[in-house]
């Protein structure tokens, strides 16, 4: 007999936690269940602070069952794939799950895999990521202990959770290497699967004159291939118009890597995805566009903006009212614009608070000009909102 739930929820990270926080505070006779095999959750966004030797790892970690709602069943297996028609999911233990109404915020995968031979030396041989758990701590040992050469910094030409993650570690980076007196030995390089560095011009001029100052260099349009850890080269791939196919051999005697990333595989290969491989829903209701009973958000979700917790945190309310209005089979009112923010950490002490919607238009929320660098919303990232995320956001109060 497969289970029954009225409103299932694949994904246990923030926004399948702080849905059901909401779901949950709204109405606790909902009958909800959360699927998802981990055993931790992790605030990501600190690891850049963490690679910058500024937090403390073991602080953006808890058991997932101290943050799992009560009233939530929570059923602790992989999602393998999904069968909208009868209504049920399939889980890696061969049972089937069966739902009313069905909410995907499942994450997105990270394909450290597509880049030939760095499983292998990631973590080793000055070959670092701020988006590993286990591996973010490394990149401030590979700062310390750079005393010259070349730092490269690395973004895929896919999409990927926290676009301004890949360059904000290098210039903490620079800022390392100035307070050290290493600026002038270092070579920092940028080289990034986009055709620029950020994609609002508010904030990008900012960004610009911070690349300007630690006489970083930018190359666009390629994507990392290959990486030769104990031989320290990278081979990239030019993939714009005027480059496509073009070969570039790098030598490095540091690299930050970000890997390409996707949907999961279990989301990719279904009924579900869009052409891109993401959850196919509407961008203001969060309703997918074949199935009505289905909604999804976060990472996961094929909506046209940065994948960010910010982003997640306006997604989550709009979410909850049209999937309790289609429980009760009334006229949708919510409505997502695309917010999503970027907070771009520009050197210690320094940051700007980017904002926008989907059209790119700065959606500030603060009566200053956000597009400059500021002390001010350092502290924010750095103090309050680690706390906001705990004690807030994932239990549905924000």
């Amino acid at each position: 007999m497969p289970v029954k739930h009225q409103i299932v929820i694949i994904g246990g990270g923030n926004a399948g936690i702080s849905v059901a926080s909401k779901l949950l505070l709204k109405d606790k006779q909902l009958d909800i269940a959360i699927i998802d095999p981990a055993d931790k959750h992790y605030y990501q966004p600190a690891w850049t602070l963490v690679g910058g030797g500024v937090f403390d790892i073991n602080a953006t970690v808890r058991n997932e069952a101290d943050v799992m709602p009560k009233g939530v069943k929570w059923i602790k297996q992989k999602v393998t794939s999904f069968s909208p028609e009868e209504n049920s999911v399939q889980l890696d233990n061969n049972e089937t799950v069966t739902y009313e109404f069905l909410v995907v915020a499942a994450g997105i995968q990270l394909n450290w895999g597509e880049i030939k031979g760095l499983k292998e030396t990631l973590g080793k041989n000055n070959v670092c990521s701020n988006y590993s758990f286990d591996y973010a701590p490394y990149t401030f040992e590979c700062l310390k202990n750079l005393k010259g050469g070349k730092a490269i910094f690395t973004n895929p030409h896919t999409p990927v959770k926290c676009g301004g993650a890949p360059h904000k570690i290098m210039y903490l980076a620079a800022d390392y290497f100035r307070k050290n007196g290493l600026l002038d030995k270092v070579d920092i390089q940028y080289w990034s699967g986009a055709g620029k560095l950020f994609a609002v011009p508010h904030y990008e001029k900012t960004l610009l004159k911070v690349v300007e100052k630690g006489n970083i260099k930018l190359n666009f349009n390629v994507k990392l291939v290959e990486i030769d850890g104990p031989g320290k080269k990278a081979k990239f791939v030019g993939i714009g118009e005027k480059n496509k196919d073009e070969e570039y051999l790098v030598d490095f005697d540091m690299i930050h890597v970000t890997p390409p990333q996707s949907a999961p595989d279990f989301i990719r290969n279904s009924s579900l995805a869009n052409a891109a491989g993401w959850v196919d829903v509407d961008k203001h209701s969060l309703q997918h566009n074949k199935y009505p009973n289905i909604f999804s958000l976060g990472d996961s979700s094929g909506l046209p903006t940065s994948k960010t917790g910010a982003a997640i945190r306006k997604q989550s309310p709009v979410l909850v009212e049209n999937l309790l209005a289609c429980i009760r089979q009334q006229a949708f009112t919510a409505k997502y614009d695309g917010y999503t923010s970027c907070p771009l950490v520009t050197g210690y002490g320094k940051l700007v608070l980017a904002e926008f919607d989907y059209e790119n238009k700065p959606q500030e929320t603060f009566p200053i000009d956000q597009s400059k660098e500021r002390w001010s919303m350092y502290m924010l990232k750095r103090h309050i909102l680690p706390w906001l995320y705990w004690a807030k956001i994932l239990p549905g109060k924000a």
